[in-house]
Formats: structure tokens, C-alpha cells, sequence
């Protein structure tokens, strides 16, 4: 049996294929129909995402969000640990608060590779212990 590639997706991942209507939401759906793929996400994206759809009364977005959160095969739970273990990755790689606990949360869950709409030249390029793959295309 093929071992599945552990994918953390990025929250602009998930609004890029929820939303349809960026220039780089067929690469977001390429990745999440992907069935070589097995997703872990983290509390932080969940933040990220569904709150404000569910404000907004976008109940088709949220509902998607929600989907893909019910299929997330393993969850990482924001804590003091995880705060303590992305304290470094901004002093390393020049990150910004929110990606590095996204960061820790991908290392923290072994995952192969962080898949984000984010240009290929922003910080997150830098990071290493995971393989960062952006699907960004200008618009």
C-alpha cells in the first residue's frame, strides 16, 4: 500500500477553493481532491476560516470548511507547547506570528509538505523541516 502524502493545507488554500473565483483556485482543488493526500490541519485554520463565513451568513462556504475539516485525518490543538515550539521559527526564517504556529503545528504533526497561496518569495520559503509548496499564480 502507497503511503499518503501528510498535506497541512493554508487557510488561503481552503478560501481559494472555496471561494471558486481566484486565479489559483483550480490549483487549490488539484491539491485537495488529491486522493495521494492525507490532510492535518490545526485549531488555527479553523480560526481562520469558518468563523467568518458563519458571520456573514456564507453557509455554502462554511459548510465546505466544515467538510474539510471533518476529514482531516489528524488535528493539532493550539497550546502553550505549541506557542513555545514556533517561538524560534520567526527568528529563524523571518516569519510572521500566524505562520509560524502553522509551521509548528506541520512539524509538530510530521507533516511532508505545507501546501499555501502565499508568493513563492515570502517567508515561508525559507522554512525547512517541511517541504512548502505555494500554488500562487497572479491574478
Amino acid at each position: 500500500m502507497n503511503k499518503k502524502i501528510r498535506t497541512f493545507v493554508d487557510a488561503n488554500v481552503l478560501i481559494a477553493a472555496a471561494r471558486g473565483n481566484l486565479a489559483y483556485s483550480v490549483a487549490a482543488f488539484n491539491v485537495l481532491d488529491d486522493p495521494a493526500r492525507e490532510f492535518i490541519s490545526s485549531s488555527l485554520i479553523r480560526l481562520e476560516v469558518l468563523p467568518k463565513s458563519i458571520f456573514h451568513k456564507q453557509s455554502t462556504e462554511a459548510k465546505f470548511y466544515q467538510d474539510f475539516f471533518d476529514s482531516v485525518q489528524h488535528h493539532v490543538r493550539t497550546s502553550e507547547v505549541l506557542l513555545n515550539e514556533a517561538f524560534d521559527l520567526p527568528c529563524q526564517f523571518g516569519l510572521n506570528a500566524v505562520d509560524a504556529l502553522h509551521v509548528a503545528a506541520a512539524l509538530r504533526l510530521g507533516a511532508h509538505e505545507l501546501i499555501t497561496a502565499e508568493r513563492p518569495t515570502s517567508p515561508l520559503s525559507r522554512v525547512r523541516g517541511v517541504q512548502i509548496t505555494s500554488i500562487y499564480t497572479k491574478s
